[in-house]
């Protein structure tokens, strides 16, 4: 019998890959003799494709069986409780990003997570029965509220037991000065910032109020933070500029030091929906512009560059290995929730960061309860 698997044509062979890792390529009349089940059980090709899991001689109840711990391993996240914790420390930014999802774009109107709120919020993460907890910062812009950042790693680390902590922040960096990297040193904080690609397409997509360029002010933080050793990454949001600058982008990211260059589209919320017909793009288009990115990303590679691109080792890594790393949007069922939790600045807890940007609009649809009332 023929097991569950997908299939894409790739010229003139098709490519095959099933829910426990394995992936084979057929030729066109191989694979036609598969589906219409005419194939010698007795052939090479049929003991390679039963070994792998794409067809079965026994019962389904034995086939099952003899699965399930590929099948185990491949959604091994899902034995673990919910280990990522974000903390919104405010809603505020200092940058008027044009895809934007904070709320506020002025100091005079910031909204701050209060001492009281981060302890309540730390209490409620550090019930997960997890032992190994990653805790991440965001915003807005979370060295706006910076106090609290160090208030919440020094009241963690008081108060985790013999919980093991990883500390995150995301951050665009322009805020960051000496004392805080002298902290996120000692504290081992690891950093991720957004670079959407070369001067010209991040500072049209990530502008300064005091119009100085914010690419020149990251790529210094970012050699600083290098010099010091805190470890700095970067993830890249695509807006129609990108489109046709996928070489600038992945050449910007090898300039830098940044060995992973993320590729995402843009999500249509906050500021980002409003302005679509001037950024957004349709979904063949992005495709498209991951595509030419992956392949001059390939090219680099063959000339001894090493860069890789983040959703393709991480697709890789379940096609060739069988393994589901554990990242939370790409995970089967998503993390939402049994993977990760979202502390906004009033205490109102969510699925995801998605869904407290979703909440910024009007839809509270994923706000499962606050810090104020109800206990992990």
């Amino acid at each position: 019998m023929i097991a569950p698997f997908r299939f894409k044509r790739l010229n003139d062979q098709f490519l095959l890959i099933n829910d426990i890792g394995k992936y084979c390529c057929l030729d066109s009349a191989v694979f036609k003799s598969l589906v219409l089940d005419r194939l010698d059980h007795n052939s090479e090709v049929y003991k390679l494709l039963e070994k792998e899991g794409f067809v079965f001689e026994d019962s389904e109840e034995l086939f099952a069986e003899r699965v399930k711990y590929d099948l185990r391993m491949a959604k091994s996240y899902l034995f673990a409780a919910t280990s990522l914790h974000i903390f919104v420390v405010t809603n505020f930014c200092n940058s008027q990003c044009l895809y934007c999802q904070a709320e506020s774009g002025s100091f005079n109107n910031k909204k701050m997570m209060t001492r009281d709120t981060a302890e309540k919020a730390v209490r409620i993460a550090l019930q997960s029965p997890q032992n190994i907890l990653d805790f991440e910062f965001q915003g807005g812009e979370p060295l706006s509220n910076y106090e609290i950042i160090k208030h919440i790693i020094l009241y963690t680390e008081a108060h985790k037991g013999n919980k093991i902590v990883h500390f995150n922040l995301v951050s665009n960096l322009t805020l960051m000065n000496e004392e805080m990297m002298d902290f996120f040193c000692e504290h081992k904080v690891s950093i991720s910032t957004s670079i959407d690609g070369d001067k010209v397409v991040h500072d049209y997509n990530r502008p300064l109020p005091s119009k100085k360029s914010a690419y020149d002010i990251q790529k210094n933080k970012i050699d600083e933070l290098k010099r010091r050793q805190i470890p700095c990454s970067a993830i890249e949001t695509t807006t129609r500029k990108t489109l046709y600058r996928y070489c600038e982008l992945v050449d910007t990211y090898v300039s830098l030091g940044l060995d992973t260059v993320f590729i995402r589209p843009l999500t249509p919320l906050g500021n980002a929906k409003t302005a679509w017909s001037r950024i957004g793009y349709q979904a063949e288009e992005f495709l498209e512009f991951y595509e030419y990115s992956l392949k001059y990303i390939i090219e680099l590679n063959k000339k001894g560059i090493f860069v890789r691109e983040g959703h393709a080792n991480i697709f890789l890594t379940k096609i060739l290995k069988g393994y589901g790393m554990n990242y939370m949007e790409l995970r089967s069922p998503c993390g939402a929730a049994v993977g990760q939790m979202a502390y906004y600045y009033d205490g109102n807890v969510f699925t995801c960061d998605e869904a407290r940007m979703l909440h910024e609009m009007g839809d509270s649809t994923f706000c499962i309860g606050n810090v104020e009332e109800q206990s992990y």
